[in-house]
This record gives C-alpha cells, structure tokens and sequence, in this order.
C-alpha cells in the first residue's frame, strides 16, 4: 500500500547501465527496480514539470502533497542561497540559536490555531510526528500522571516511518517486517468516535494523546466526519489527554486556511506540519506545541528537554519557509482549495459510473478517486503518465490528486479528461486480455 511505482515513461531504456541497480535506493520503491525504470524529473515550473527527455507533465499531486507555491520560485532559491552565503547551518541545541530560525519559529507561533504556542523545528514530517508523540507523553510524565502512555491513532491514517509514526499509522503493510512496533498504540476506525468509548485505555485513565490528521492523505484521502475533530477534543479534554492534529499534509492552505484545525474548528495542543512550509524546497518539519503540553514542560526550570535532531532549527531551510510563506500570503494562494475543489472535485466526480469509479473522496485541496473491482490503480496511474498527468496510486484502488495551489482551471480540466482516458485505456486492456 502507498507505493510510488514508477513508469518507462521519457527514462532511460537502453544503452550502458539501464537493466543495472542504481546505487540510490528509492523509497517505498522495489530494491531490484532498476535504473532504466525511472522516471527522471529534471525541471519543474508552476503546477509542471519536465523529465529527462524534455516531456512535461502536470503535477497532480505536488510532488509528495507538498509543493504549494509551484515549482521554479526563484524567491525561494534566492533566500536559501543568501543564507547560505552568511550561515549555512549551525546548531541549535543547548545555547544556540540563529535568527532565522527565531524568525520563522515566531511567524509560526503567530499563526498557531492554540494561543501561546512555541515551535519545535525538525526536518521532515516523520521526526514531527515523532516528536508530538515524544512531547505528548513527557507532559503527561511531567504532570504527574506516568500511567498515561497510551496513543490512540485511526485506521486508514499515515503519520510517517520512524518507529513511533509507522506504529501509529493505520497503514498495515507499511509495518510488515518492522516488528516488533511502538508498545501502547491502539488504532480505531477512522470514522467511529463510539470507538474510543470503550477501549480499556479509556477506561484505566491511560491515554496520554490522540492523533489525528484532518484529512487522511496517504492511507486513502478520507476526510474527518463532520464533528469528528471536535468529538476528539471533547473526549481529550476529559480524559486528560492531549489532542496531535497531524497537519503535515494538511497545512499551509491545503484546506483553504493556514491549519485543518482551523477549517474544523478545533484547538489542538499540539500540531505537526512539513511538507508545504517549504513547498518542499528544502527539508523542514515541526510541531506546534500549544500551552497544555509547553506548560508541564516548562514547570522545572533546571529540566532539560533531551531531543532533538541535527538540523533542527537549520537557518537555510528556516530561509525558504520564511520566503514560502510570504508567497502564500501576498498571491492570497489560500484561495485556491476552493477553486481546486469547484474545478478538480467536480470534475473528478463526473467520473463516477458505479463500475471503473465508485466513488470520489476528498474536499477543498485534496481529492482522490474510488476505483471498483479490477481496476488496478497502479495501470491508471501509468496511463495518466503516458497522458502527461502525475498522480498517486493508494493500494490497488485509489488515486489520489493533489496539485499545486498554483494550478490553472485549464491543467484541471487537463487532468479530469486524461483521467477519463486512463480509465478507458485500463478498461480496453482488460477486456483483451
């Protein structure tokens, strides 16, 4: 599940070294993919980019979910780069600190969905999810209350690979052969509050956290119910726990606001992001940690925090975020979930025939179609490559969509008719075969 296959499409095919492992070892790829069946991205600009042979194609998912300002923004190479010119990376542990780190950690406290909030800064969303879970429970031991180690998570849900992430998400496969996982992490279905209700956990006052992404991205693109988030701040609050929104995918106007938390209307105490901080210019996470977890940490003034990363804090990349983010703000790119949602959505749900698509998931930003039965997601994906359209196979049957924020009506449109091919392509094929 959640793979990234690739295609032969404008990669190398022929000629010394391409039936050859490469010595990169690609994620969530197979380790005897060889380098000939690649797909090498060499350029991109605005919602395109352009493979090794010149061929471009629209980026229908922003990489990685994460590409919101386009790519080819020389505003943001520029401010890595003068950055990098003066400083380019010094740590930030103990005593140390940089201003452009200072900066961008108080922009973002600026415009937390929690008063008061600090912001720890790591490099990506794994180590962000990682150290929500870390931080929820040090609050809990710091508090007084040691018994609260639980986690609760749902299913679907992808909160990342490091130990701690890969135990919370609800994407089985992604765990297989990692075992033994992250002891006292209990998964629900994503959409039953009435499931909660009943776990032991609950019961003995052990859950430390609940985590939660407003939009499940990569375990399939299924939206919260409506008055599920607010459902978990209630039961957090009455059970002592803290509420993580895992906004990593869903942060920075993917939802048309700066936080899911905000387009639900919810109050965190604690959110993770990456991804569209930097529209992925350079690696950069965190976790904005409101005042119920930053109080009990803060309550012994000789305690230290031991955690934290090498490039936590790294100016060049606080450069780029600080240069996304005013991007964001002066096009007014918030606006964009909802013309995505209006052009991409209801395009896509035109689509729907009860056979080749079932169904259409998603809202604002973030849409993903519902495949029926042998429709294999992986061969869609392949013919929207062959139309020029970049999209994600989920398992064997969801693609999901996720564009830029710069994305025009007209790649939209592009988009919803390559995908009408690509499902007639995939039908013709199985009915010769």
């Amino acid at each position: 599940m959640n793979s990234w296959e690739c295609h032969n499409v404008g990669v190398q095919t022929s000629g010394p070294g391409a039936d050859q492992l490469p010595a990169f070892l690609h994620a969530f790829a197979s380790p005897a993919r060889v380098r000939g069946d690649f797909l090498n991205i060499v350029e991109g600009s605005g919602a395109e980019v352009i493979d090794a042979s010149g061929r471009r194609y629209i980026d229908a998912l922003a990489s990685l979910w994460y590409c919101q300002v386009g790519h080819g923004r020389a505003e943001i190479a520029d401010a890595a780069a003068g950055q990098l010119r003066r400083l380019g990376g010094f740590s930030t542990f103990d005593r140390y600190t940089n201003p452009t780190a200072d900066a961008l950690a108080d922009r973002l406290a600026g415009l937390a969905p929690m008063p008061e909030a600090r912001v720890f800064l790591a490099s990506g969303g794994s180590e962000s999810v990682e150290t929500a879970i870390k931080l929820a429970r040090l609050a809990q031991v710091r508090n007084g209350h040691p018994e609260r180690t639980v986690i609760v998570s749902r299913q679907p849900s992808y909160h990342g690979v490091t130990y701690a992430a890969m135990t919370a998400s609800g994407v089985p496969p992604n765990q297989e052969g990692f075992e033994p996982l992250l002891p006292d992490v209990i998964r629900v279905p994503y959409d039953d509050l009435s499931a909660l209700d009943g776990l032991p956990a609950v019961q003995q006052g052990r859950v430390g956290a609940v985590i939660a992404e407003p939009v499940v991205g990569a375990g399939g693109v299924w939206p919260a119910p409506e008055g599920y988030l607010a459902g978990l701040r209630q039961r957090c609050d009455s059970w002592g726990a803290h509420l993580i929104l895992d906004e990593v995918i869903c942060g920075f106007g993917r939802l048309g606001t700066w936080w899911g938390a905000q387009y639900a209307g919810v109050r965190p105490d604690l959110v993770t992001f990456a991804k569209g901080v930097t529209s992925g210019y350079l690696p950069l996470g965190g976790v904005l940690v409101g005042p119920a977890v930053r109080g009990p940490l803060e309550a012994d003034s000789t305690a230290v925090l031991r955690h934290g990363y090498t490039y936590s804090g790294h100016p060049s990349c606080a450069a780029a975020a600080l240069a996304n983010l005013d991007i964001l703000e002066r096009e007014q790119l918030f606006s964009s979930a909802e013309r995505i949602a209006a052009n991409l959505g209801t395009g896509l749900r035109s689509l729907v025939d009860g056979g080749r698509v079932t169904e259409v998931r998603g809202t604002m930003g973030i849409w993903a179609i519902g495949l029926g039965a042998g429709v294999d997601a992986t061969q869609v994906r392949d013919a929207l490559l062959d139309d020029g359209v970049i999209a994600r196979p989920i398992g064997t049957s969801t693609v999901a969509f996720c564009p830029p924020l710069v994305i025009t009506d007209a790649q939209m449109e592009q988009c919803v008719e390559a995908t009408r091919r690509a499902l007639e392509h995939v039908a013709q094929r199985r009915s010769t075969t």
